[in-house]
């Protein structure tokens, strides 16, 4: 039976668009809105009905989700001229991207009195994980806003962690988790490139550490999908995770509290970006290490050219 209600989608790049996916092939009729025809054509070839400005898209659904790249995106995209505020038809507004508690409270604030309910729903996890439904969502909203988007998220994520009513707890859960998580990464790069620097195997470095109590998304996830078979291709932007320690670093600050570890993982990580690209997958993150140590990680599972 296709699901009753028409859901709106704002942002189809690499999270976006795998959350949308997912929503299709589940049955959902979206109606989906971003700038990028590219990446909404995988989309639209599906069925998805493309909308000129988020307005638009919030006044053929009910239930809109944006995930989207920036704060100002996220803020033009709720409140702007042509954004969902003006809309008619759209009951609970989905706040999937990762912009921080100030602007979540400002999105919040511009919606009182539109009859639109704001759900704080960052999520965990990359587009792979999207496309799979193992997602986790993290969901800060009213027991009617959880009690509407129940069915969706079930198609959506594998796991929902309610964290309270007030939205803009799920973004400080959020940021807490991806600071844990890109500190994660860049510890992997340097040890598993020192280890092979001294000489062990990467294949067999990696099945120690997994093995043990050193194991995180890095080496159980990133390292084996991405980064032995030299593919990095894991699906995460330098970018987006400049964002996200930056937005650390401000509630850090904003909580009068000292983010030593962050602020050297800003170090690393703006290092990578200054290096490479903004757009370059994160995953690449190991090739600085290996041009520090004179090494490559690479796996049985690489091309031999690589």
């Amino acid at each position: 039976m296709m699901p009753a209600e028409r859901i709106g989608f704002i942002g189809c790049g690499h999270m976006g668009g795998a959350m949308a996916a997912r929503l299709l092939g589940k049955g959902h009729a979206l109606a989906v809105c971003d700038p990028d025809t590219a990446a909404l054509a995988p989309l639209l070839a599906r069925g998805a009905e493309r909308m000129p400005t988020p307005r638009a898209v919030a006044e053929q659904a009910t239930i809109v989700f944006a995930c989207l790249p920036s704060r100002e995106a996220s803020l033009a995209a709720a409140l702007g001229e042509d954004g969902v505020a003006r809309g008619g038809t759209v009951r609970v507004y989905v706040e999937a991207s990762t912009i921080g508690q100030p602007t979540v409270a400002a999105i919040a604030h511009g919606l009182d009195g539109t009859g639109i309910e704001l759900a704080d729903m960052p999520v965990s996890g990359g587009p792979a994980w999207a496309a799979e439904g193992n997602l986790t969502t993290i969901l800060a909203a009213s027991a009617t806003a959880r009690e509407r988007l129940a069915p969706v998220l079930a198609d959506l994520a594998r796991r929902v962690l309610v964290v309270g009513d007030a939205p803009g707890l799920a973004q400080v859960a959020k940021l807490v988790n991806n600071l844990i998580s890109f500190a994660g990464m860049l510890a992997a790069c340097e040890a598993i490139v020192l280890g092979v620097k001294a000489g062990l195997d990467a294949d067999l470095l990696l099945e120690v550490v997994n093995a043990g109590t050193g194991r995180n998304s890095a080496t159980t996830d990133k390292f084996p999908k991405a980064v032995l078979p030299r593919s990095f291709d894991y699906g995460g932007p330098l970018a987006i995770g400049t964002k996200d320690i930056d937005l650390y670093r401000e509630l850090g600050r904003s909580l009068g509290m000292p983010t030593f570890v962050g602020d050297h993982v800003s170090t690393l990580w703006n290092y990578g970006v200054s290096r490479g690209a903004p757009d370059q997958d994160y995953s690449e993150l190991v090739r600085h290490f290996e041009a520090w140590a004179g090494v490559t990680v690479k796996g049985k599972a690489a091309p031999p050219d690589t």
